[in-house]
């Protein structure tokens, strides 16, 4: 569900692209959602720096960039996260990668989104998604969400959730708040906290005031 146009706060932001069209684009489009964009750089040690200078309240990453265009913008985005601990990350890749899902919340910390660039063209979805990363959430592209549902149904590791759980447990894999999951699923709100608190109690992770359990069970379904 996207969040409405007038109750979203500009942000400053930081975009990471080598490809000159792309980044115009992305500023322009952030430009016009009243964002701030601080930086736009081309590299990896560029991402750095700037997340380093202007401490953005997001930064949109390319994973491929200079100088082989594998993953060093993924790796740029995990670095700039270790020099300034939970900076928001929103990064686009060309493919769905799960191992970038994975190593992109391995720190637990939140704040991390992974959409492919395709979903750009639907503008106010991708906004939705840059808005939703800068408060904190996990943000996963919805083919990620399908490729990890078929890799359950060859080897349904997480077999004790139930159908229902597991549809709660993809929402929040996307992004979703608990009321947005409620009006997608026609669920109380209680409703949703109890299926939620299942899902945690199933995979293992209980209370714990220094981790983020709804990013560990997010952790946990890509692992899976």
């Amino acid at each position: 569900m996207s969040t409405d146009r007038t109750s979203r706060q500009p942000l400053r932001i930081v975009v990471a692209d080598d490809a000159v069209l792309l980044r115009e684009g992305l500023l322009r489009l952030l430009a016009e959602d009243g964002h701030e964009v601080v930086a736009a750089v081309g590299d990896g040690p560029g991402l750095v720096e700037a997340v380093l200078k202007y401490r953005p309240d997001v930064s949109v990453v390319d994973v491929r960039m200079p100088p082989t265009h594998t993953d060093e913008g993924l790796r740029a985005a995990i670095t700039a996260r270790s020099e300034v601990p939970g900076a928001p990350v929103l990064v686009l890749s060309q493919y769905v990668e799960l191992s970038y899902a994975r190593d992109l919340l391995a720190d637990g910390s939140g704040a991390v989104g992974y959409l492919l660039k395709d979903r750009v063209a639907n503008v106010e979805e991708f906004l939705d998604a840059v808005d939703r990363v800068a408060r904190g959430a996990v943000v996963l592209d919805p083919q990620v969400i399908a490729q990890l549902l078929e890799r359950q149904r060859r080897d349904d590791v997480l077999a004790a959730l139930t159908a229902r759980e597991r549809q709660l447990l993809a929402l929040m894999a996307e992004g979703h708040s608990n009321t947005a999951i409620g009006q997608r699923l026609v669920l109380s709100a209680s409703a949703v906290e109890k299926h939620i608190g299942n899902v945690f109690a199933k995979l293992g992770l209980p209370p714990d005031e220094s981790q983020h359990r709804r990013v560990l069970a997010v952790l946990a379904y890509l692992r899976a």
